[in-house]
């Protein structure tokens, strides 16, 4: 008895679930709405259909991978910008923490925080300090997701993701 009690506790924790989906190439990219360091909301579906999107997600502003990683993304923003792919760097930061970023390091595109942490949580990015995985995820014009980046290089981000969404024009 004790054995099948413990049996069906495990499927009620199992089916409960963690909130997080467990996403893979091929499936929709999950919609949200996160704003900007200015207050602006910015939903994902506005944005399909138009163009391949790159929601990458970054642990924390101002540290030095995450530096580097985002100013690879500015310096080469007018490549993203000619072919219309669009960008969003996120992560669980601060609005005031992010508008800190993106005028310590002059960044031209869109930084979106997902201070309450539920965006990093359905992509499942969160990691067990509470900040979002340095993952990268790009969808296509149909809103599915099209490579999901695990092992990022912040030296070469940039270059790699631009590659990847440019095959989706």
């Amino acid at each position: 008895m004790k054995i099948l009690i413990n049996a069906f506790l495990l499927v009620i924790i199992i089916s409960c679930g963690s909130g997080k989906e467990n996403l893979t190439v091929g499936n929709k990219a999950p919609d949200f709405t996160l704003q900007d360091s200015r207050g602006n909301n910015y939903k994902l579906s506005d944005y399909i259909g138009k163009s391949p999107v790159i929601v990458y997600f970054y642990p924390k502003a101002n540290t030095p991978g995450c530096t580097r990683e985002a100013c690879g993304i500015r310096d080469n923003f007018s490549k993203f910008q000619e072919t219309g792919i669009q960008v969003f760097g996120v992560s669980t930061d601060s609005k005031s923490a992010i508008k800190e970023f993106i005028s310590d390091y002059n960044l031209n595109f869109t930084l979106l925080s997902d201070e309450n942490k539920e965006v990093s949580k359905i992509y499942g990015v969160l990691n067990d300090s509470g900040k979002a995985s340095r993952v990268t995820f790009i969808i296509d014009k149909n809103g599915n997701l099209f490579q999901i980046l695990n092992d990022v290089n912040v030296e070469t981000h940039a270059d790699q993701v631009f590659e990847i969404a440019k095959k989706l024009l």
